[in-house]
């Protein structure tokens, strides 16, 4: 999988041993695949009824990647925008994440 161009530290999770896929755990975490025209697959949860803002995950060598999108990109055809990669609000996404792996750990 191919991560946005733009250095970022994103907020990782590290997936331990599940009993379950990782395509499988996301979703029951409540998130819903986001397939880009260039095949890239991610995963995105709303905060409200709206489009934005979202948190929004990409699976990486055995870890969930968070962060926050506040709005859409600006530009069409630009993977840039306005988002969040630490604080308050990503590490209660966080530990809501780790509580739901537990339920499916095998170690």
């Amino acid at each position: 999988m191919v991560l946005p161009s733009k250095k970022v530290k994103f907020m990782k999770i590290k997936i331990p041993s599940v009993s379950i896929d990782t395509d499988k755990l996301i979703k029951r975490c409540g998130y819903a695949e986001l397939r880009r025209r260039t095949g890239e697959i991610s995963y995105v949860r709303r905060l409200r009824g709206y489009q934005f803002p979202r948190f929004h995950i990409y699976i990486e060598n055995g870890f969930f990647n968070l962060h926050l999108d506040q709005k859409a990109p600006i530009y069409q055809g630009v993977s840039a925008h306005s988002g969040e990669y630490d604080g308050e609000i990503l590490e209660k996404e966080k530990e809501r994440i780790k509580e739901i792996i537990k339920e499916f750990q095998t170690s």
